[in-house]
């Protein structure tokens, strides 16, 4: 419970949502089902949280189909939405296309094979892509995976056009990215594996509390760009840069639903707000301090939402940033305002 009471913070204070955490006694895939259901009538929109894989798929996906408001997987499309823009910017740093970049996506979890169909939607090949689980590279010969686990297939049968197997070694053998959520290392990536990438290599080592491999041995070794998911390190890739702000954005169009390619427009007006400011080795991502990020992205989901016809309310671009920033605003100002008069205790820099 307090960790969905911080996230229905994020939601409050960087998209302006009121957010209600509700936390269920129960890991029934149908009573799950069965409970979002019967509550949706009363809310605009329902996000998922720590739901584990592979059941996680079948309840979003079957939520999705039945429900009239958007039902949303943070720990799929919002952690994906964030690598993707992440990614953007890092092949547009070392200069290579997405559609050529040969891309590495380790560990095969909720996360992971989420991030990669967005990447695939993006403009990754899905042959220059490759996968690898606790037990190697997903591949055509991987029985074990096509007998239980319907998601890894699929991208068994979509990727790894070179054929490769064995383990992250081999995985990670040519590849312009690797994109690792998987165990907290370190040492889950040797040092010695970033040698093997092609030259000016990207890494995105997410795992917390630590990441599978530590910066500097990542740049010691080659690696070009670098991101975790730790806010003390350059490039944090974060779900707080996708979730309030595209919940923000569906909100005010009344969306009945989150695309993906929704979560893509939020990606690309990630990947473009911290372009405009400036691409560097140790900045291609916003972060949560650069609070005009978030009307922006909130504008792009809407008109998205419009553009595909899920939106129950039409609205111009400016009337979506007026609103999406008067919103945002006042949860700001609110949060100051309490912090002043003693109601919440200062909480640090975060929320100046």
């Amino acid at each position: 419970m307090p960790v969905m009471e911080g996230k229905a913070m994020l939601f409050k204070y960087l998209g302006g949502v009121d957010c209600v955490p509700i936390c269920l006694d129960t890991k029934d895939p149908d009573k799950i089902i069965e409970t979002v259901r019967l509550i949706a009538p009363s809310f605009g929109g329902i996000n998922l949280e720590d739901i584990s894989n592979p059941k996680c798929f079948d309840i979003l996906d079957e939520l999705r189909r039945d429900c009239k408001i958007p039902v949303w997987h943070d720990d799929q499309q919002g952690t994906a939405t964030v690598e993707v823009a992440g990614a953007i910017n890092a092949m547009k740093l070392v200069g290579k296309k997405l559609e050529e970049a040969n891309i590495t996506v380790i560990g095969a979890g909720a996360a992971s094979i989420a991030i990669a169909r967005l990447l695939l939607a993006t403009g990754f090949s899905p042959k220059n892509m490759c996968m690898c689980d606790s037990k190697g590279i997903l591949n055509l010969s991987r029985e074990d995976v096509k007998k239980d686990f319907r998601q890894k297939w699929e991208i068994c049968e979509k990727t790894n056009g070179a054929g490769k197997s064995g383990g992250i070694k081999e995985a990670m053998e040519g590849a312009d990215i690797v994109i690792a959520a998987s165990k907290p290392g370190p040492g889950t990536i040797p040092a010695d594996y970033v040698k093997l990438m092609a030259d000016d290599p990207v890494i995105f080592a997410t795992a917390n509390p630590v990441p599978e491999i530590w910066p500097w041995e990542a740049k010691e070794n080659g690696c070009k760009v670098f991101a975790t998911g730790r806010s003390d390190f350059p490039n944090q890739v974060n779900n707080s840069m996708g979730f309030p702000a595209i919940f923000r954005g569906v909100l005010d169009v009344r969306a009945k639903t989150i695309t993906d390619e929704m979560c893509i427009a939020a990606a690309t007006e990630l990947a473009k707000c911290a372009e405009e400011k400036g691409l560097s080795e140790d900045y291609i991502i916003p972060n949560m301090s650069e609070t005009e990020v978030f009307p922006r992205e909130a504008v792009a989901v809407a008109l998205k939402a419009q553009e595909q016809g899920v939106a129950r309310l039409k609205l111009s671009r400016q009337e979506l940033f007026d609103r999406a920033t008067f919103m945002i605003n006042r949860s700001r100002n609110l949060t100051a305002k309490m912090m002043e008069d003693g109601f919440i205790p200062d909480c640090g820099p975060a929320f100046e």
